[in-house]
């Protein structure tokens, strides 16, 4: 089991980041909250998950081990694989999915795409008694307050490798659509990444 690496980030794409671990590039697999904080050339130290399938070995890559132990606790539930656990974290921090799934806030767990009610409700039955404690506070979703996030769009983006313009430009296009409450910042960062992907 490759529990966490540490090394220098070589690559960023939308959904990934190669880390080079001793002359070897491993591949991970990251939310986009993660891949925000990763930077071209800078050291990096993930805590990691490998799923094991007959036709592929995926690392999966997380800013620290409550998340991944987090991920690794979701896939016990039925019906919840490695992608759909991901999305969860990519939606939610782990104190906020700790605090949905507790207090059987099925609302917020199916903002989460591809969990719909009835999965929500099996999340909350299979894993209440097994999340943990829950922090007094803990917030619905991994949002930060609405004049903050364009800044850390940007600087993601830039971080993925997009020009300081083009991360403006879709920094501006996605604040068209933000009306009333502020999404999390992953939810802003995927809707950009959308947009400049269809610009490339």
């Amino acid at each position: 089991m490759i529990a966490s690496v540490r090394g220098t980030v070589t690559a960023t794409g939308p959904d990934h980041a190669v880390v080079e671990v001793g002359g070897i590039g491993l591949a991970v697999q990251c939310a986009p909250g993660t891949l925000a904080d990763l930077r071209v050339g800078q050291p990096a130290r993930l805590a990691t998950s490998l799923v094991v399938r007959e036709d592929s070995l995926t690392l999966y890559g997380f800013a620290d081990d409550d998340a991944k132990q987090l991920f690794e606790l979701l896939q016990t539930a039925s019906g919840v694989g490695p992608r759909l656990a991901q999305a969860v974290l990519a939606v939610h921090t782990p104190d906020a999915v700790r605090k949905a799934i507790a207090n059987a806030d099925t609302a917020a767990l199916t903002r989460v795409p591809g969990i719909g009610k009835k999965g929500a409700e099996r999340l909350v039955l299979e894993l209440r008694d097994r999340v943990g404690p829950v922090p007094v506070g803990a917030d619905g979703a991994a949002g930060v307050t609405a004049g903050a996030w364009p800044e850390q769009v940007r600087q993601a983006l830039v971080g993925l490798g997009w020009t300081a313009g083009q991360a403006e430009q879709a920094v501006a296009a996605v604040a068209e659509t933000v009306d009333g409450e502020t999404p999390p910042v992953p939810v802003l960062l995927k809707q950009a990444i959308r947009l400049l992907g269809r610009t490339r």
